[in-house]
């Protein structure tokens, strides 16, 4: 368990005199974003108003839908700058109250190259990320960031952009080397034509053969690939697979997924959009650091909890 930060403590030093210091301008960008909706409505109102007194409503009612969409989107973007120095401000502190760094813009790096090499995420078009989160968590190197992905389907007039993750890409420095690779990932998803799984694939280019799980439990849950049995026996005991399962409740999560490679435990975990902090509304600024500081926290411990050894039963052991 990680010694989350006190939100008074932070409010009542550096952290309380900068937000203070912003309130200025957090209010001018507030009266801008008003004059931006305010101005896409009246626009739309008047294409409509023009457009209906010329018999022609329908063009008036995708017209002047048009004009107030545009309003409430350059009022949003209006906004972002200042409330993504707002989330720098405060989940900047969070992270240095835990020695961490944190930066709001995100390069992704080798963590998501080896997601993706690794289908620990769906293949997509487009991909945004943000909330790097880095340093040293417990005695192991640690990073976590978040990462939006599309895919455009459809076409024509039905072409459309979907979001097929949205979600958190963990890695930590695992407490012990690894003389294999091994993948966690849902159930049933590397079938053969007439049902049944595998018994063998290949993912990220190692080949690996399916782990038979001792409980039944969470064969029906998870699939567990390697190119070492016995040390993916070892590694997916079932307490960790309830250990994954508690990530995935605690962030009303889903589709978790996990890759034992080269010393570092990898995660992904479609979690939605987290420590979003910054707001114009100074009155909002304790509940959203308390929201960040539980959210980080939440997803620190768990990282910590799947690093730790697993206890073993004799049962477990390979040939037992």
């Amino acid at each position: 368990m990680i010694e989350k930060p006190d939100a008074d403590a932070l409010l009542a030093g550096d952290l309380g005199r900068w937000l203070t210091a912003q309130n200025v301008e957090r209010g001018e960008v507030a009266r801008k974003a008003r004059k931006a909706r305010t101005t896409g409505i009246i626009v739309a109102g008047v294409a409509f108003v023009v457009l209906a007194a010329l018999g022609k409503v329908d063009w008036g009612f995708k017209i002047g839908f048009g004009c107030a969409v545009i309003g409430f989107a350059w009022a949003e973007w209006s906004k972002r700058p200042m409330l993504n120095k707002l989330k720098g401000g405060i989940n900047g502190a969070i992270a240095r109250a835990l020695g961490l760094d944190y930066s709001v813009e995100c390069t992704p790096g080798q963590t998501f190259a080896r997601a993706k090499a690794f289908a620990l995420v769906p293949a997509h078009d487009r991909s945004t990320f943000q909330d790097l989160w880095w340093g040293v968590l417990g005695t192991s190197p640690f990073t976590l960031h978040e990462a939006c992905l599309t895919e455009q389907r459809g076409s024509g007039k039905n072409r459309r952009t979907v979001t097929v993750f949205q979600g958190s890409i963990m890695s930590l420095g695992f407490n012990r080397a690894f003389t294999g690779t091994t993948v966690i990932e849902p159930h049933g998803e590397r079938t053969r034509l007439f049902g049944g799984e595998h018994e063998t694939t290949t993912i990220g280019g190692i080949e690996m053969g399916r782990v038979d799980m001792v409980d039944p439990r969470f064969e029906d849950r998870f699939t567990v690939w390697s190119d070492d049995q016995v040390e993916a026996r070892y590694l997916v005991h079932p307490e960790y697979i309830e250990r994954l399962i508690a990530v995935e409740q605690a962030f009303a999560g889903s589709d978790i997924r996990a890759l034992f490679h080269q010393g570092d435990l990898l995660i992904t975990l479609k979690s939605g959009d987290l420590f979003e902090s910054g707001s114009l509304d100074a009155g909002q600024d304790r509940a959203l650091l308390e929201q960040s500081i539980a959210q980080f926290g939440a997803l620190a411990d768990l990282a910590i909890k799947l690093n730790e050894r697993a206890r073993m039963r004799m049962a477990d052991l390979p040939g037992s």
